[in-house]
């Protein structure tokens, strides 16, 4: 017997995004240490078959579907896992139904990205629990975020999921809050990735993994603050600033796709040298991100990284999405909260300046709540694995 896991992973065009593989390999590892196999869904099954050492089932088959054909392809695999009809001999969701029926649970792997905004992910997710449910798999939705914009259909869906699950956990207080309106015993734990690999040493680099999404506000204007704030770090820390695509190229060097497109613009306005790392892998993110002596992130996963070894972290928050993340992941570790990007210019500076004289501080703090993370995260891991041994 096996466990269905799926996460938003699959190299695709030789892109990496190193947060979602994180979080499947964290989710993929535990379940191994706790004697569970597990069959993974993903978007090049082989890729990911190949990455992770186990058997991989292409996904549902929901991307680029508008909603209303989004709605009928889940009726009709809902239907189908009730037996009251049968797919054609190609269709793409086959593979995972046919997993679905030999397992003894469904993992829902972190960072689902379960808002409107992405509503394709909403509809795979939550259908394929329900195919879970229809052939009498138990569910475990393990380290989600949920909106914070969701619509009511989409809230329906993502709220039908979670009270079918046999237990469910969120990595965020504002996710808990909306949770809670859906069931009582949603467990609020540290993101599934955050204990993925041990603890580095200082390198002397002040690390930059940025995002290109700005929420519409113009990228000149963004990006000169942002390049301002890497100049004062680097004259602060005296670390060698490096550059890290969390979404980024596996084998093309060339800085344009990702980001590292974003990286190369910031490096062209800096005023102090800069170099730039590979994306590699998702152990290669935790290593930088935990050995960095400063961290200046809008991503979600270099901050996930960084915290727990108490590394400094300046985020940068560009709407209500990346603020509830950031803080969420920054907040379990007692770490100062991500700073709204429209105010960079105004307390940058001053923050960069009191993260770095308050470096011990940050560090003891981390230090302070890991074994009792750790334990939880352990604690979590067992209950999963209980679910699907059906105690």
């Amino acid at each position: 017997m096996h466990v269905l896991v799926i996460g938003d992973v699959g190299v695709i065009d030789g892109m990496m995004h190193i947060g979602d593989e994180a979080m499947f390999e964290a989710a993929v590892a535990e379940l191994r240490d706790r004697g569970l196999d597990a069959v993974g869904v993903s978007s090049v099954p082989e890729e990911s078959a190949e990455r992770y050492g186990i058997r991989c089932v292409p996904r549902l088959g929901f991307a680029g579907l508008d909603r209303e054909a989004s709605a009928a392809r889940a009726e009709q695999l809902i239907a189908a896992a009730h037996g009251a009809l049968q797919l054609p001999d190609d269709d793409i969701a086959l593979p995972a139904l046919e997993a679905l029926r030999g397992a003894s649970g469904l993992l829902n792997a972190g960072g689902g990205n379960l808002a409107s905004r992405w509503h394709a992910h909403v509809f795979e997710r939550s259908t394929l629990a329900a195919m879970a449910a229809a052939l009498g798999v138990p569910v475990v939705v393990s380290g989600q975020t949920f909106g914070p914009d969701l619509d009511a259909a989409d809230a329906e869906l993502v709220a039908g999921m979670v009270r079918t699950a046999a237990i469910a956990s969120v990595r965020e207080t504002a996710s808990l809050e909306l949770a809670g309106g859906w069931r009582d015993d949603v467990r609020l734990v540290v993101d599934d990735a955050s204990f993925l690999d041990a603890g580095a040493v200082d390198d002397g680099t002040l690390l930059v993994s940025l995002s290109g999404w700005f929420d519409h506000r113009p990228a000149e204007v963004v990006e000169a603050a942002i390049a301002r704030a890497i100049d004062h770090a680097a004259s602060v820390t005296g670390a060698t600033v490096r550059f890290h695509a969390h979404f980024g190229p596996l084998d093309d060097p060339a800085p344009t796709r990702g980001d590292a497109a974003l990286h190369e613009r910031l490096r062209a306005r800096l005023t102090v040298p800069s170099e730039v790392l590979p994306t590699g892998s998702s152990r290669d993110g935790v290593r930088l991100a935990r050995g960095a002596r400063m961290l200046i992130t809008g991503r979600y996963h270099p901050a996930v990284f960084a915290a727990p070894a108490g590394v400094p972290v300046l985020a940068l928050a560009v709407d209500e999405y990346t603020r509830i993340k950031l803080t969420g992941a920054l907040g379990h570790w007692g770490a100062r909260p991500p700073v709204p990007i429209d105010e960079l210019d105004a307390v940058g500076a001053a923050t960069i300046e009191a993260l770095h004289e308050g470096r011990e501080l940050v560090r003891a703090a981390a230090a302070e709540r890991e074994l009792a993370h750790r334990a939880a995260a352990s604690a979590w891991w067992d209950d999963v694995a209980a679910a699907f041994r059906g105690a």
